[in-house]
């Protein structure tokens, strides 16, 4: 047996670096020779990339969201019948710095410029620059980072008084955001459904457990997050992820993310592990952890989450369509509650406090029928929350 370390391929002339998407495959895992083993993604595109030799993966070099160089170690994998190899890709040498700070001194004989790389490039782009802005950014003698973009569209703009608008870079959490959601829509295959639920088994349960007198009083979504885990227990779908475009991966349990809002309207994810494995009060506590850790910038995101919640029912909003981030396979919204009319009975509709449960899945591993029977069990479930949360 011997370990092999794989490293980022040179796929581009000019390209110098890439960023690290999805690892499609977790330690211990075996791979087969070309079999996709991780996504990176260039200023061109977002690509899987390939394991060069049959193995077991030993270790990731690397992690999601991370930029590396061209020629960087990712992953160790451990195969039979070879020696051990170093990467064989490298870094191209960067090009002597030039004394002119024109953009054609940076460039390659092909007019592309070799010192920007493609996290620079792509951020020039999401900033509304041209292909002539960026021939025109200065060469400083090294690859130009966004600081040095931001610094540029910084003097171009600060002569002219009283344009109206002011200029700020997009904050690092939601680049990386961004980033996900991009991947996501050329990925996912979207389809969206909701359900009218009977609120008021949780508006009892809050009212009972304020009756108690204790300090401990779960939030009205924390009940309907519990719902939820409960469910998957019966749906292993939504506890799977799609690895590369034909193996399913299902976990044994629900790694539950729930979507936080911060100050300036950042969004990170917070995350329960084994969410249905957990009783009552033990969920509601690591719930609690979480979001408090996601209030403090802690994004908990990770390639174990297939389910995310995201709760609009304190901005008024009744119906939206969520979208799905991979590698998640679903997101479900939670909308405001209203007073409507929810499975009428045999004496007729009456006046209820009723929500709006929606759901997206990725229709590319779940298909409609399996998404509605999900999301009628969890319908059910918040309408019986009490009888759940006193077993």
């Amino acid at each position: 047996m011997s370990d092999q370390i794989l490293s980022v391929p040179q796929i581009g002339e000019g390209l110098e670096e890439a960023r690290i998407v999805a690892l499609l495959k977790q330690p211990g895992d075996s791979v087969r020779r070309d079999e996709p083993i991780y996504q990176m993604e260039t200023d061109k595109a977002v690509m899987d990339v390939e394991s060069s030799a049959d193995g077991i993966v030993v270790e990731w070099k690397v992690k999601v969201d991370d930029v590396v160089p061209i020629g960087a170690p990712v992953v160790v994998v451990r195969s039979a019948g070879s020696e051990p190899v170093t990467p064989t890709a490298h870094r191209p040498e960067p090009a002597a710095p030039a004394a002119s700070v024109s953009g054609p001194a940076a460039a390659s004989s092909a007019g592309r410029r070799r010192d920007l790389p493609p996290r620079t490039r792509a951020y020039a782009r999401d900033r509304g620059l041209t292909e002539d802005d960026l021939a025109a950014l200065p060469d400083l003698g090294r690859n130009l980072l966004p600081a040095d973009v931001d610094a540029w569209m910084e003097s171009r703009t600060a002569a002219p008084v009283g344009q109206g608008f002011s200029d700020a870079p997009l904050p690092q959490r939601q680049r990386i955001l961004s980033s996900r959601l991009v991947r996501g829509t050329k990925l996912v295959v979207p389809g969206m459904m909701n359900v009218t639920a009977d609120w008021s088994g949780i508006e009892s349960a809050r009212a009972a457990q304020a009756a108690t007198g204790s300090d401990n009083r779960p939030s009205a979504f924390t009940y309907f997050a519990f719902a939820v885990a409960q469910a998957a227990k019966n749906h292993p779908i939504f506890r799977s992820t799609l690895v590369g475009e034909d193996t399913v991966r299902t976990f044994d349990h629900l790694h539950l993310g729930v979507a936080v809002s911060l100050p300036d309207d950042e969004l990170v994810v917070a995350v329960v592990h084994e969410a249905d494995t957990l009783d009552w009060w033990t969920f509601a506590a690591r719930l609690r952890d979480a979001i408090q850790r996601a209030r403090n910038g802690e994004d908990q995101a990770d390639q174990r989450v297939t389910l995310s919640l995201t709760n609009m029912a304190g901005h008024g909003i009744r119906e939206a369509m969520a979208v799905v981030v991979p590698p998640a396979v679903a997101t479900l919204f939670l909308g405001e509650t209203y007073w409507g009319f929810a499975d009428p009975d045999s004496e007729g509709p009456k006046p209820t406090r009723c929500t709006n449960i929606g759901i997206t899945i990725d229709h590319r591993i779940v298909n409609g029928v399996g998404g509605a029977l999900f999301l009628n069990e969890i319908r059910d479930n918040v309408q019986r929350i009490r009888e759940l949360v006193n077993r």
